[in-house]
């Protein structure tokens, strides 16, 4: 059982990441583009080390949610049926 939440929690974790980042994609595309006065420089390397950690976590986070959830119903299923 350890295993299949092992495995449940990782796969959940990269897809809601995947999820995560086309999300942020597609929310900064919607964006109006910044005037040319108002230029800015695009983020660091460690503002966008930081923006994927962040993404990498919640979606960890998410996921181990996700997966208490579903097997712990799956166990009170298993209890119910006895």
């Amino acid at each position: 059982m350890i295993k299949a939440s092992l495995l449940i929690m990782t796969v959940l974790t990269v897809l809601i990441s995947m999820l995560l980042s086309w999300r942020e994609r597609r929310l900064a595309a919607a964006r109006p583009a910044p005037s040319a006065r108002g230029k800015k420089r695009p983020p660091g390397l460690l503002a966008r080390g930081k923006v994927s950690l962040d993404r990498w976590v919640t979606a960890a986070a998410i996921a181990a949610i996700l997966t208490i959830a579903v097997l712990g119903g799956l166990h009170w299923l298993r209890v119910f049926q006895r």
